[in-house]
Order: structure tokens, then sequence, then C-alpha cells
């Protein structure tokens, strides 16, 4: 098993050697950098097949370079099973990228893993359990003898994904809370989040998660902020450079925009400038006129 960190944009990838000189890739990353994906991900496999691919959960950070690796490696997709007849079908208007404004080339899932299913990955069985709270769908991997998670956006070193459901009316603390028991229960050894390093204070974690679950349940309009600048700040990272204008024009009709200025009852332009107000004033973003620029962009 090999851990390819990556960034904000792009989540990280899970690469494992199994059996007759194939591989098994867990999610890959944002179309934006599919090239270099595709790149990053040939020179872990050493001449391997790439011959599946599972994602955790269809948001654009970790399935954005399906297409593209599944194209030049003649991979099968492994979706979780409340995701699999929308990917299939393509229905973008409950896909969560669409939902988000955010971009996602089209690929199609040939089937899908639900919680219960055990996965054979590196030679060694992973356990697939449901993780939702960040999305209804989302499932995380355990593997039971070593306690090793794959965590995805249900666990961070320093948090958790966005409760996303409960932006639209239903229900996601709740979820959240229970993954975060599911977790403490499997008692892991390390885990691999969506995003940021492999940490092995696996405690501290869950108390820090805990700590902002509660935070957030506490006021919902929390939650709707923090949203808002998740939502902004990842289109920035993907356009780079943009105006308040051309980020309305990506992100007018996006139902996550909607719903959160919804909650705060604010237009939705408004709304949109609160949030690049936020994020120039804490330093994520920068300002050049009428241009808002999202500082250390890199290629990777």
């Amino acid at each position: 098993m090999r851990v390819l960190e990556r960034d904000w944009l792009s989540a990280n990838h899970v690469v494992f050697f199994d059996s007759g000189h194939t591989a098994s890739l867990v999610d890959t990353g944002y179309v934006k950098h599919a090239a270099f994906t595709c790149n990053l991900v040939s020179h872990a496999l050493g001449g391997r097949r790439l011959a599946r691919i599972i994602n955790t959960h269809l948001h654009s950070d970790h399935c954005g370079g399906n297409h593209a690796l599944a194209s030049r490696h003649d991979s099968e997709i492994l979706v979780p099973k409340g995701s699999f007849e929308i990917a299939r079908g393509w229905m973008l208007e409950r896909l969560n990228f669409t939902l988000t404004g955010q971009r996602c080339e089209r690929f199609h899932p040939s089937g899908f893993l639900q919680d219960g299913d055990h996965l054979m990955l590196g030679g060694v069985e992973w356990h697939i359990h449901a993780a939702p709270g960040h999305d209804p769908d989302s499932i995380l991997l355990f593997e039971p003898t070593h306690r090793i998670m794959i965590s995805a956006d249900a666990l961070w070193e320093d948090g958790f994904g966005v409760t996303f459901p409960e932006l639209s009316g239903e229900s996601g603390f709740e979820e959240q809370r229970q993954v975060l028991d599911l977790i403490e229960s499997l008692n892991p050894r390390a885990v691999i989040p969506g995003h940021g390093p492999v940490f092995t204070e696996v405690d501290l974690a869950l108390a820090r998660a805990r700590g902002r679950l509660h935070w957030l349940r506490e006021d919902p309009l929390r939650n709707a902020r923090y949203a808002l600048k998740v939502l902004v700040k990842f289109l920035m990272l993907d356009l780079e450079r943009a105006t308040a204008s051309q980020l309305m024009d990506y992100l007018g009709k996006a139902r996550v925009l909607l719903d959160t200025a919804d909650m705060l009852a604010m237009p939705v332009t408004a709304a949109l400038d609160w949030s690049l107000e936020s994020l120039v004033k804490a330093g994520a973003l920068q300002r050049e006129g009428d241009v808002f620029v999202s500082p250390g962009v890199t290629a990777a």
C-alpha cells in the first residue's frame, strides 16, 4: 500500500499492489489536475495495470480523475451503492459537483460497494463501512488486522468535511456523530484521511472532531457560513483568479449556494460577497482591484 498525499483541490490517493501484476486505487482527485494525477499514479504503479478504481464518495475532489485514469488503464470503477445509479445515469441534478458548481468529467461505474462488504486490497481484506454525514452515501475502509482506516472526509486530523445534508434541511449532524462513534469503536491505529497527512493520534482527532460537531450543532448557521467559505475557496483553487461576477456565473444556480444563502437570510449576491470578504480577511484569498486571487496554487 502506498499513500499519495495531495492537497485541498485533489483528495489523497491510496495505491494497492494486488495479485497478477495489477493494482487498485482509492480516490482520484480533481479534474483540473487529472493529467498530473495520471502521471503520479503511473509512477507509483511501477508498470502494474490499474485494474480497479474505488471512490469513497462522489465529490469532485475524490472522483475527478476517474475518467482519465480509467481510459488510460481500462479500469473498472466501484462507487458507493447509494451513488451508483445516479452516476451510471449521469443524473447531473443529483450529483454533488453540480450542486456545488464544480466540474467532473463523465465516468462509467461498473459496480458498487456497500456497508458490510469485504474487499481484497494489497493482499489483505478490507471492510467497508457506511460513513454518512459529510455525504449520505460515503463509505470508509478499515483493515482490522493492522487497524488501518481510510476515512475519506469522515475524519481528518483536525475535523471533518462540510456536513452538506444539513444545508438543505436534511439530517447530517447526527449521522456524523454516529460515524465518529463507529471510528472510535473500530479503534484504528492509523488513519489515512481524504486530505492531509496520515495520522496516528486518533483519540485526539476524534476529540477535536466531536468538539467541532458540538459547536456546529449549537448553531447550524455556523455550518452554513463554513460551507459557503469552503464552496468559494474550492472554486477559487480551480479558477485561481476571478471577479465576483465571474464566480456568480459559476455558482449562481448551485444548490449549495442557494440553500446556504437562504439559511443565512441573505440575497445570493450578498452571501457570495460576504464569503469573499471573509476569505480575504483570513488570508485565504487576495484581492487585486476587482479580481480575487487564490494564493499559493500549485500544479499538485
